[in-house]
């Protein structure tokens, strides 16, 4: 059976099966007529519409031909492109916010068009933050940067999943530059060291956090030229 692109069997009921698809909304922010573009696919293709933890809308309840009509007609990129990806970048109101130490909003949405759907061991999380209060579960995400008066602090190995883990600070204190390229260091070297499948915190307990840190370190500090 060829399965449509870009969609996720649901339940199967009575032995009908539908589809979810979800459209990429960067960092959770969209667009009047999208927003629009979106209900009137879901009513002619008889979906119905779900707010997403990961801060967007999907579609739920389509039929398996009509999927590939409704990508057409809402002309938006899928939200995954692959089971082996980064899978989104959420993030906080940040700027929009009186908690608000950093405008983390400017850092998000330049980490989210750089990851967007960059191959990974396995699905990739990355959560931006403003402040401590880390809205958006950042702590439980795979890569973490959390704005704090001084600059920014990143973690990795967060999860919250079948398999709960509490992430590890990387670094601290970090300008938005420095911050990004953090994150391209841990990314790198996830990238390129982890088994296939293997998630990142346990990627880390496998090496242990010390070998981890040292080896991001030494990427991001040629990134730096350091």
């Amino acid at each position: 059976m060829n399965l449509p692109k870009y969609a996720v069997l649901q339940k199967v009921r009575d032995g009908k099966r539908t589809y979810g698809i979800t459209p990429r909304i960067p960092g959770g922010f969209v667009k009047t007529d999208e927003m629009i573009k979106i209900a009137e696919v879901a009513k002619k293709y008889k979906g119905t519409l779900k707010i997403t933890s990961g801060q967007r809308i999907a579609i739920l309840g389509i039929e398996a031909e009509d999927v590939e009509k409704a990508w057409k007609e809402l002309d938006m990129d899928p939200a995954v492109l692959s089971p082996y990806s980064v899978k989104n970048v959420e993030m906080c109101p940040a700027s929009f916010c009186k908690r608000s130490k950093q405008n983390s909003l400017k850092l998000g949405m330049r980490l989210e068009k750089r990851f967007y759907g960059a191959k990974t061991p396995n699905r990739t999380k990355i959560g931006v933050a403003g402040c401590r209060n880390a809205c958006g579960s950042v702590h439980s995400k795979d890569i973490g940067v959390i704005g704090i008066e001084e600059g920014y602090i990143i973690t990795a190995g967060g999860s919250a999943g079948f398999h709960p883990r509490q992430d590890n600070i990387i670094a601290e204190n970090l300008n938005d530059d420095e911050a990004f390229m953090m994150v391209e260091a841990i990314y790198d070297f996830y990238n390129e060291e982890a088994e296939f499948g293997e998630k990142l915190g346990p990627f880390i307990d496998r090496i242990s956090l010390d070998t981890f840190k040292e080896n991001v370190y030494k990427i991001y500090k040629e990134k730096m030229g350091l």
